[in-house]
């Protein structure tokens, strides 16, 4: 009966699940939760498996996790973790489905100290790169030869050597300034970022090249301060960074216009190799002298075509040949002369007996005769003409003063005309008392006032 009871307790429509499925279940609900995240404590029960992955605890005064760090992530540790040693590192939280057990699967490790240093270095490299301190458009070029070379590093170090050493070997003809600062310690982002300022300043270097030698990530830390991050952008002189060994990066590397990976190869990097730019230079020289005789050659064949054209173009032949053709021409322009002079006189004798058959002389004076007894009749014609017509206009002037009023005003008569109008009065009817007149006389005139009017009897 027992049994039953049991299995009566449980749901028809309950679900059950396996141990394997809750594992995994909770598993991606942790992973999902916790996809990444930093966490800092002391090594313990450290286990280095022939597998090459490691298995280890980390703990602190009220608790631990267990943690798993698999090979291929082994191989990025700097540093041989130990026992006791305080680390920080970069994991996801997961079960290890197997046992079920809640554990760290480890990517990354570094000890605790140089651990809180990069998480900075995370955070301030996040903050440049958003602010367009890394883009490739601020880059600048470095010049192809530059006329001086300028270093911010320890005068004292190995870096400053190596570099020199290389300039001296591949272009010792480029000057080098050197602004000395302290590339370690408290003071050493100070000083830096003031060498750059002064580089800038004095304007007399076309590159600089700032670093220095390996080192822990603290030795290198002053490289990686805000402060010279922004003095490195704001360089008009384009800056190569060379900090550290190949595998150390900073921020100087980012915002710099070019990253070498060793101070040495900075130097390989601001000049080329002068053994290298003569042996071009002789390759050009031997291209050119090569060009100049083929030129030279073309010269020569085109100077003999030149000559064998002149040749048979020479001036004294040629004016051999104007001579010869003047020559002819003044023959052609001799026998063309003299018989154009034998063409005129030829027509010179014919005019000549022309004239001397017209007789021009005689026939001018029979003109002149026919001319004078012209005028005379021409004289007689024009004098009976004129008498003719004075005697007509004689006439016609007497009949014309026979009608004229003149001659009727000296027979005693008279023209009367209204003074103010200048009308011709002809009724004595028209006439008013009081009314001035004029009137018009043989000789002269007269002004008048009508007293009295008297009218003809057949008036009406």
């Amino acid at each position: 009966m027992a049994p039953t009871e049991i299995e009566s307790q449980i749901p028809l429509d309950a679900e059950v699940w396996s141990v394997s499925e809750l594992n995994a279940e909770a598993r991606a609900v942790l992973e999902d939760q916790f996809r990444s995240l930093w966490v800092t404590g002391e090594i313990s029960n450290l286990a280095r498996p022939g597998s090459g992955h490691m298995y280890f605890s980390l703990k602190d005064d009220a608790a631990e996790v267990r943690c798993a760090m698999f090979r291929g992530q082994n191989r990025q540790v700097r540093f041989r973790p130990e026992n006791g040693d305080q680390v920080i590192v970069r994991g996801r939280a997961t079960i290890y489905a197997a046992r079920g057990s809640y554990q760290l699967v480890v990517e990354r490790m570094e000890p605790a100290g140089e651990g809180l240093l990069r998480r900075r270095l995370e955070e301030l490299k996040a903050k440049l790169q958003a602010e367009g301190l890394f883009a490739e458009s601020h880059k600048q070029a470095l010049p192809s030869l530059p006329r001086r070379i300028g270093i911010v590093t320890s005068p004292t170090g190995a870096a400053v050597q190596d570099i020199l050493q290389i300039l001296a070997r591949r272009f010792p003809a480029v000057p080098v300034i050197i602004y000395p600062t302290q590339v370690q310690g408290d003071r050493a982002q100070y000083e830096i970022t003031a060498a750059l300022e002064a580089a800038v300043q004095r304007d007399e270097c076309d590159v600089l090249i700032v670093g220095r030698g390996g080192g822990s990530l603290e030795d290198l830390w002053a490289f990686n301060e805000e402060r010279v991050a922004r003095a490195i952008f704001a360089c008009p002189i384009p800056v190569v960074s060379a900090v550290g060994h190949e595998v150390d990066f900073t921020i100087a590397d980012l915002v710099a216009d070019v990253r070498a990976p060793t101070p040495s190869a900075a130097a390989e990097l601001v000049v080329p190799d002068a053994g290298v730019i003569a042996r071009g230079l002789q390759a050009a020289d031997q291209r050119l002298s090569n060009a100049l005789r083929r030129r030279i050659a073309e010269r020569r064949r085109l100077l003999e075509q030149l000559r064998g054209r002149v040749g048979r173009r020479h001036p004294g032949l040629i004016l051999q040949q104007h001579a010869q053709r003047i020559d002819e021409l003044t023959q052609r322009f001799a026998v063309a002369l003299t018989r154009r002079v034998e063409f005129d006189h030829l027509r010179l004798n014919n005019t000549r007996a022309r004239l001397r058959s017209a007789a021009p002389l005689a026939l001018i004076e029979r003109h002149r005769q026919g001319l004078g007894q012209s005028r005379l009749r021409m004289a007689s014609s024009t004098q009976g003409l004129l008498a003719q017509t004075r005697g007509e206009l004689s006439a016609l002037a007497a009949g014309l003063d026979g009608v004229s009023p003149l001659r009727t005003l000296q027979r005693g008569y008279a023209i009367v005309a209204d003074a103010d109008s200048g009308k011709v009065l002809r009724d004595a009817a028209a006439l008013r008392t009081g009314q001035r007149i004029k009137g018009r006389l043989a000789a002269g005139g007269f002004e008048a006032t009508i007293d009295t009017t008297t009218l003809d009897k057949d008036a009406k």
